[in-house]
């Protein structure tokens, strides 16, 4: 399997590739939901420059060492969001699509859970997989080859509290 390294800075401009290609499609939105984990940060930077609010629905269907083993997903039991309601033109926002499965169960999950009618989602991501079964509305690059994706933020799945303060120890004295 081929992986793909991506750096802090790459991962930003990334994002702010992201943001540019929505505000060029001309596609107004008021509501951004982003899925947690992958998607926290990217809807994070979206939600602060279009000045919309962000929804969280957390889902995970990664499981084993390194977390590359795929299972089956799971839904947190409600969505969270600061406003009384949830938007009715929706920005679906998550860091890749990989298998698609994600994306493609949380749209049903989505309009069967609000009680307000949703016009329309839209699905945005940084990363594209060849391998996945739904194409996102808007994505950053296209991966062909379906590598496995090493974001900058993955080492803290490897370090606990003890290493970290371990380590700061360590710094301090050097």
């Amino acid at each position: 399997m081929p992986y793909l390294y991506v750096s802090w800075s790459d991962y930003h401009q990334k994002i702010e590739q992201l943001a540019i290609q929505i505000y060029e499609s001309g596609w107004k939105f008021n509501q951004i939901i982003c899925l947690a984990r992958g998607g926290l940060r990217v809807g994070d930077i979206l939600s602060r420059i279009y000045q919309q609010p962000l929804a969280i629905l957390a889902t995970s269907s990664y499981r084993g060492p390194g977390k590359q083993d795929r299972s089956n997903l799971i839904f947190s039991r409600h969505l969270t969001m600061t406003t009384e309601k949830l938007g009715s033109r929706i920005l679906l926002v998550d860091d890749l699509v990989d298998s698609g499965v994600t994306l493609e169960q949380t749209i049903p999950w989505l309009k069967q859970y609000s009680d307000f009618p949703i016009e329309e989602i839209r699905t945005a991501v940084l990363w594209y997989k060849a391998c996945s079964v739904l194409k996102p509305n808007y994505y950053v690059d296209y991966l062909p080859d379906n590598p496995w994706i090493h974001q900058p933020f993955e080492h803290y799945e490897q370090m606990n509290p003890a290493e970290l303060a371990a380590k700061f120890r360590s710094a301090e004295y050097c």
